[in-house]
């Protein structure tokens, strides 16, 4: 890749291949130094005197020459007559084959404060990763070239990043205070994708996918190594593993119109989108992304004279919980009738019942420990575990009665019942089971327990203990 700005092609960022480790903690100018980034209730003030842009607003391109240059001169005359700090433009050109490397030069040498940088990977992912965690602003934004969003959110979107009171902002469609203009389809589409990341990955902000986003890039640098995804799904990622790492996410309702000509498949985003949920969810249960390591370092601590309980009951809603428990129920089930008839053709029915349970009870409850509701780390795992168990036995007593019930001759004639009518009994039995397991998950198993009034004042002293769902300090500038 190669980076120009106005006219005389210096290079005013560090190299874009320079590691993260390497911008980290170097107290460069504009970044907060590391020692910033405890556990505090509030962060430092960024300093709007530095000799950086205070602001660099990112541009992702990919043959757009058409719209590039009007976006260009649009933004920058707003950010020149309306926002009261230093700024740049950096257009990121993710491999285009159009001219519009061509125009963002052309541009570039007019407008002192528009920069451009060229990367040979196509991806708005890779594009933004790679431009702020190279970028030495404080406070790092990006929008899509065309524009959608009315710029006059800007300001409050900027605004409490600068001031130090939340860590990323985001425009949100999906309010009530939100003015949008598109179609019945993509509405539909965008609602229902935010549906399941609130109810599957227990997401508390409203609208993943608006192209209106900025970040501290003192958070950045910490966060940013972790994400994988170099397309759509980046936003996604970046604003889940946020959540879970106990930042605060600051939304404004923007007003938005629909561009006709965009060149998004939303289809083929959505179903990408999809498959990212899962490879996400997968990273932080592996523990390829150290979610506890990072909310240790990252999480705004509870207010000195306030209760935990709202920390510690991250995604505790029923509607929420049950979608979660519903689908590992689905998945435990299939599971569950597979191993049974694999087992069924080399043993009795009862030894194949207990072996099949035993396997995805074990996997049920880990699962549910994590996902439904909100339990990372080692403590309490035995506990639960061993609880979980206990509620294994109840549903081993109900699907063994049923089956003991069906081979007792109460069938007419006292014929020996088939293969199917035995899945169908322990199907029935497995589902009875399940409704009585999530109550007792939610109310006894995972229940959350209170806090000793004698628990230590450090919160990274009991960080192990937190659930690791996303805590709710996402919050709406609506009234």
């Amino acid at each position: 890749m190669t980076i120009t700005d106005q006219a005389s092609g210096t290079q005013p960022h560090p190299p874009l291949h320079t590691p993260p480790h390497a911008l980290h903690g170097t107290g460069a100018a504009g970044h907060a130094p590391a020692q910033t980034l405890t556990r505090h209730t509030r962060r430092s003030p960024i300093d709007i005197a530095t000799a950086v842009p205070v602001l660099d607003v990112t541009i992702p391109v990919y043959n757009e020459e058409r719209d590039l240059e009007e976006c260009l001169r649009r933004l920058h005359a707003y950010l020149r007559g309306m926002f009261p700090h230093s700024f740049r433009i950096t257009v990121a050109d993710n491999a285009s084959t159009d001219g519009t490397l061509k125009a963002a030069e052309r541009v570039a040498r007019e407008l002192r404060e528009v920069t451009v940088v060229h990367l040979e990977e196509k991806g708005r992912g890779n594009a933004l990763r790679k431009v702020w965690l190279a970028s030495p602003s404080p406070v790092l934004a990006y929008m899509d070239v065309d524009l959608s969003t009315d710029l006059a959110a800007l300001g409050p979107l900027l605004a409490p990043l600068i001031s130090g009171h939340s860590d990323l902002a985001i425009g949100t469609r999906l309010t009530r205070n939100s003015r949008v203009v598109r179609g019945p389809k993509r509405e539909f589409i965008s609602r229902s994708y935010n549906f399941m990341l609130q109810s599957l990955l227990g997401a508390h902000f409203s609208d993943a996918q608006c192209g209106f986003k900025a970040i501290r890039a003192d958070i950045a640098q910490q966060i940013l190594p972790h994400t994988m995804d170099t397309a759509w799904f980046f936003d996604t990622e970046l604003l889940v593993l946020a959540e879970r790492c106990g930042l605060r996410v600051h939304e404004v309702p923007v007003d938005w119109t629909d561009d006709p000509n965009s060149s998004v498949d939303i289809v083929q985003t959505a179903l990408a989108d999809v498959r990212g949920m899962a490879r996400l969810s997968k990273d932080m249960v592996t523990g390829r992304i150290p979610v506890a390591e990072l909310r240790a370092a990252l999480a705004r601590g509870p207010l000195p004279a306030a209760s935990r309980s709202q920390e510690q009951s991250p995604g505790s809603s029923l509607f929420g919980q049950l979608v979660r428990f519903g689908t590992i129920g689905v998945a435990s089930t299939l599971a569950y009738l597979v191993l049974f008839y694999l087992c069924r053709n080399l043993m009795d029915p009862q030894l194949a019942n207990l072996l099949a349970l035993l396997t995805t009870a074990v996997a049920n409850t880990a699962a549910n420990r994590r996902f439904t509701f909100g339990i990372a780390g080692n403590s309490g795992v035995a506990r639960h575990h061993f609880e979980g168990l206990l509620v294994f036995g109840m549903g081993l007593a109900l699907t063994s009665g049923a089956l003991a019930l069906v081979h007792s001759g109460a069938l007419p004639g006292g014929t020996t019942p088939d293969r199917w009518l035995e899945l169908a009994t322990v199907t029935a039995a497995n589902l009875a089971a399940t409704a009585v397991k999530f109550l007792l998950f939610r109310l006894w198993v995972f229940r959350r327990r209170p806090v000793p009034a004698n628990a230590p004042a450090d919160p990274a002293a009991s960080e192990a203990s937190l659930p690791q769902a996303p805590v709710p300090t996402t919050e709406t500038a609506e009234s």
